[in-house]
């Protein structure tokens, strides 16, 4: 995949989860690359599940295990690979971030001519017309957002 090295000039941020919506998403961003001319930056966020009811920070999952960044990571190239059309030639760079979705986006949107996010993740409230963190960045980029239906 062209444009994995360090990326300058106009920049799209794509949030991936793996959802269809994310998915839609990140097509959307690399055709409005194309177009512009910008470079891509797909980005999933990741982090460790909190105990419920339990004191302090501690990481669940792991006695399993588990990698929560290796699991982000295969999602976001699925991701990749199901919306990316390598006669585009438009450069994509894969970015694998440990936080809080909403947060990281938002840091990701910072010095960004765009960012674009699903309409609906894969969180609790699937009547919701948007989720919790396209609704977050929507209110706090530091870019115009582009919310995609799936």
């Amino acid at each position: 995949m062209p444009g994995l090295e360090n990326l300058t000039g106009p920049r799209i941020v794509a949030g991936v989860d793996g959802s269809p919506s994310s998915v839609s998403a990140l097509r959307w961003a690399i055709r409005q690359a194309e177009l512009t001319g910008a470079a891509v930056d797909a980005v999933i966020a990741w982090h460790y599940p909190v105990p419920a009811g339990g004191y302090g920070w501690a990481p669940m999952g792991m006695e399993g295990g588990f990698d929560f960044k290796e699991n982000a990571e295969k999602v976001l190239a699925v991701a990749i690979g199901t919306a990316y059309d390598p006669g585009s030639g438009v450069p994509v760079r894969a970015r694998v971030v440990e936080g809080n979705p909403a947060q990281v986006l938002l840091d990701a949107s910072d010095g960004a001519d765009l960012l674009v996010v699903g309409s609906r993740g894969y969180g609790g409230f699937t009547e919701a017309l948007l989720g919790s963190v396209s609704q977050h960045c929507v209110h706090h980029a530091h870019c115009p957002v582009v919310v995609i239906r799936g």
